[in-house]
C-alpha cells in the first residue's frame, strides 16, 4: 500500500486534513493551534507542512496524517486509509493486490523517460541547428544546460522509438510515459527539448518547435507521474535557494525560469502555461511564506494575480508583485539586457493588493462619481481576500483616502455588495463568458480537427452555430497538426471541467457568507463539507 499511502499524502496536504479539527494559526513555517484532545490552555499543538508532520507537546501524541486520523478518530490504519483514500478521491481498489503491479508501471515509466532524457540531450550535441538555437538565440551556458538538462528531439518519425525498442521497451509502455503520438511515432519532433522534472526525476516534457509550425510549444499529456495541476517547473532546481533565502518568484514561462536562473535568481518557478491552482500555491507555501509574483503589467496579469490573491487567502502567504522591469516586457528581456536589473526588480517587488489597486486606478477617472462608484466596486471585491483584520484595515484606509470618504462607507458598501439577487447576475456573466469560451473552441477542434479521441462531449447540430465553430477553428486552429490538437482538445476538457467545479465553489462560498450572517451554524457545517468534496474532487 505504499503507492496508495504516496498518492494520498500528495493530495491531501496534512494542513488541510489537521485544518478539519484544529483552527490553526501560521508561525513562520509551521502552523500551531489547540490540542483536539483538550489537555492544553494554551496552543501547543503544531503542525509542519513542510516535512507533512504533526506534533501534540501537551499529550506527547505525533506522527503523519495517517497517525493522526487513527488518533483523533479513534480508529485502525485500514479504517484511516480508506477514510482519506476516500476524501482524497483515490481508488484503493488500484493498488490493493495490483500494489506490486502500478509500482512496477511506474518504473519501468521513470526508466523509459530517463532513456529519453539522456537521448535528448545527445542528440542536441550532434545537431549544429539546434545547439546554435539554445546557444545563441536562446543564450543558454553549458552550466544551464546540463542543470535544465536541455536536449533535442530530431526531426524524424521514429527516433527515440526505435532507440527505446532497442532498449527492451514495448510500444505500450513508451506510449503510457507520454511519448508517442496516435500513429506510433515519436510525439516530440524538430523540438528544443526542456524536461519537467520534480523528485521522482523527468516525468514529461515542454518542447519548443525550432522552426516554422504551430503549436509554439507541446506539452507531455498528463499520466501516472505527471500532473499539470500538481506540478511547478523548476523546483527540483530552486528548492535549495528558496530554502536559504526564504522566497520563490513565480514567473509566466519555463524560459523565464531558466534565464532568471542563469541570472543569479535561482528563486525562480513557473506554472507550466497552466493558470495557478490550490495545489501549486499550497506546495510553495510549505517552503517559504513570501511568494513573488513576476506576471506581466496587462490584463491577463492583472487577472493572474487577482486569483493569486483569492487562493493565498487562508494559506497564510504574503503575495508581492515585481513590477519594475525598467521598459523590458516580461523577465526573459530584462535579463537579456541586464542580470543586474533583474535582481534588483525582485528585491524591490511591492505588496500585491497595492499593485492592483494601483493598476485599477490606471484606467479609471477618480474625479467623477462612476469613476469612483467603478473603482471601490473593484477594490471592495479584492479586499475581500485579505483575511488579516489589520492589513484589511490598512488598504481600506488607503482606498477610503483616494475616494475621499470614510471606511465605514467603504464596508456599508461591502455589506450592500453581498445581496444575493446582484452578485449572482454579475458573477453568472463572467462565468458564463469563461465556460462558453472554453466549450466553444472545444467543439471547433472536435469537429473541424476532427479529433476522436475525446469523448463526453456535446456537439451542437445547428447550422448557424457549426459556421461560427469552423470560423473559430480557422482563427486558432488552422495548419495545427492531430496530435497538438488533440492535447490541445484533452487540456481544454481538463480545464472546462475545473472552471465548473471552481464556479460550484464559489457560488458555495457566497451561500456561506449569507449564512454567517444569518448565524446558522448548521447550514455553515454543511456548506464546508459540500465545498471540501469539491475541492478534493
Amino acid at each position: 500500500m505504499d503507492d496508495a499511502k504516496e498518492e494520498i499524502r500528495a493530495r491531501l496536504p496534512i494542513e488541510d486534513v489537521v485544518g478539519q479539527y484544529v483552527e490553526l494559526k501560521r508561525v513562520g513555517r509551521t502552523l500551531k493551534g489547540r490540542s483536539p484532545w483538550g489537555v492544553d490552555k494554551t496552543p501547543s499543538f503544531m503542525v509542519s507542512p513542510e516535512k507533512g508532520i504533526w506534533h501534540d507537546f501537551s499529550s506527547n501524541k505525533g506522527g503523519d496524517v495517517f497517525s493522526f486520523i487513527m488518533e483523533v478518530e479513534g480508529i485502525s490504519f485500514r479504517e484511516a486509509l480508506e477514510k482519506l483514500a476516500t476524501q482524497a478521491g483515490v481508488e484503493l481498489k488500484k493498488y490493493g493486490g495490483g500494489d506490486k503491479v502500478v509500482t512496477e508501471r511506474k518504473q519501468r515509466m521513470k526508466q523509459i523517460l530517463e532513456l529519453s532524457c539522456r537521448f535528448y540531450q545527445f542528440c542536441l550535441t550532434k545537431s549544429q541547428v539546434a545547439k546554435k538555437y539554445v546557444e545563441e538565440k536562446r543564450g543558454m551556458l553549458q552550466g544551464t544546460l546540463d542543470t535544465f538538462r536541455i536536449g533535442y528531439a530530431p526531426n524524424q518519425g521514429k527516433a527515440l522509438v526505435q532507440f527505446l525498442a532497442k532498449k527492451g521497451y514495448k510500444t505500450a509502455e513508451i506510449e503510457a510515459a507520454g511519448l508517442l503520438n496516435r500513429y506510433g511515432g515519436d510525439l516530440f519532433r524538430g523540438r528544443m527539448m526542456v524536461p519537467f522534472i520534480d523528485t521522482n526525476g523527468v516525468i514529461g516534457y515542454t518542447a519548443r518547435i525550432l522552426g516554422q509550425g504551430e503549436p509554439k510549444y507541446l506539452n507531455s499529456p498528463e499520466t501516472l507521474l505527471f500532473n499539470k495541476s500538481r506540478f511547478v517547473f523548476g523546483l527540483a532546481q530552486a528548492k535549495e535557494a528558496i530554502r536559504q533565502h526564504n522566497f520563490v518568484v513565480i514567473v509566466e514561462g519555463n524560459m523565464d525560469v531558466i534565464s532568471s536562473h542563469q541570472a543569479g535568481v535561482r528563486e525562480a518557478v513557473a506554472t507550466s502555461g497552466t493558470a495557478m491552482t490550490d495545489s501549486h500555491l499550497k506546495i510553495l507555501s510549505r517552503m517559504t511564506p513570501d511568494v513573488r509574483l513576476a506576471y506581466d503589467g496587462d490584463e491577463a496579469g492583472v487577472k493572474a494575480t487577482e486569483r493569486a490573491i483569492m487562493l493565498a487567502g487562508d494559506l497564510g502567504v504574503n503575495l508581492s508583485v515585481i513590477s519594475d522591469y525598467h521598459g523590458a516586457k516580461d523577465p526573459d528581456e530584462l535579463i537579456q539586457e541586464s542580470a543586474d536589473l533583474w535582481k534588483k526588480a525582485v528585491s524591490e517587488c511591492r505588496p500585491a493588493v497595492e499593485w492592483l489597486l494601483e493598476k485599477y486606478e490606471e484606467n479609471i477617472d477618480l474625479t467623477s462619481g462612476v469613476g469612483k462608484r467603478e473603482y471601490s466596486d473593484l477594490a471592495v471585491k479584492l479586499l475581500r481576500n485579505v483575511q488579516d483584520a489589520v492589513e484589511r484595515k490598512h488598504y481600506e484606509k488607503m482606498v477610503a483616502r483616494k475616494l475621499d470618504c470614510d471606511v465605514e462607507d467603504l464596508r456599508a458598501k461591502k455589506v450592500a455588495e453581498r445581496a444575493p439577487r446582484r452578485l449572482k447576475k454579475i458573477d453568472a456573466k463572467v462565468e458564463m463568458d469563461i465556460l462558453k469560451g472554453l466549450r466553444e473552441s472545444l467543439q471547433a477542434i472536435l469537429i473541424y480537427g476532427k479529433v476522436t479521441e475525446v469523448k463526453g462531449v456535446e456537439l451542437p447540430e445547428e447550422e448557424d452555430k457549426l459556421a461560427e465553430l469552423a470560423m473559430i477553428f480557422d482563427a486558432r486552429y488552422k495548419g495545427w497538426e492531430l496530435d497538438a490538437l488533440t492535447q490541445e482538445a484533452q487540456g481544454l476538457l481538463a480545464r472546462y471541467k475545473d472552471e465548473v467545479r471552481s464556479q460550484e465553489v464559489r457560488a458555495l462560498n457566497e451561500q456561506l457568507a449569507q449564512a454567517e450572517d444569518a448565524g446558522d451554524e448548521e447550514k455553515v457545517e454543511e456548506i464546508l463539507r459540500q465545498i471540501m468534496v469539491l475541492k478534493k474532487s
